[in-house]
């Protein structure tokens, strides 16, 4: 074979790889996000490309600190980071732990640490349709994660469901 059909060989068996790990990602945030709705009885979330496009664009602006820094962007968002490996399951868990402080009746948060719950209440914002995460591994081996919600939540004085 070929040195060149080598290569085109192996470039592909790469595309093949890292789309069937793009989507295993994709699957990983949509399932943890949905099992917290679904215990609320909401529906569920849809990727959307758009959403995670910018998702992953302002997840490798982040690749040099690591920094945990919103994006101030048109969506909803929530950020994560850890100082080694951190995966969906990981980032989605700690959002969605907050659901422990968190007071429908009142719409309050009793974080002991002073947390607001807000992580929580966007990935069960009722008005939220789609999702769109990204995760990078920072050059000083960290992880940073954001998931962004369309549309957003999070309105003061508002229930998230």
């Amino acid at each position: 074979m070929s040195l060149i059909k080598t290569n085109i060989l192996f470039l592909l068996a790469i595309a093949l790889l890292y789309g069937s790990l793009a989507e295993d990602l994709q699957q990983e945030f949509l399932e943890a996000h949905n099992e917290a709705r679904n215990e609320v009885g909401l529906d569920p979330l849809v990727w959307d490309d758009e959403v995670a496009a910018y998702a992953a664009s302002y997840a490798n602006q982040r690749i040099n600190d690591c920094a945990l820094v919103h994006s101030n962007g048109p969506f909803g968002e929530n950020i994560a980071m850890s100082s080694g490996d951190m995966s969906a399951d990981d980032a989605a868990d700690m959002w969605i732990n907050e659901k422990q402080y968190y007071d429908y009746n009142s719409n309050t948060c009793s974080d002991p640490n002073g947390g607001t719950c807000l992580h929580y209440t966007q990935v069960v914002w009722k008005n939220t349709v789609r999702l769109g995460c990204a995760k990078v591994v920072c050059n000083s081996g960290g992880t940073f994660i954001t998931c962004n919600y369309d549309p957003p939540g999070n309105y003061i004085g508002e229930n998230p469901y």
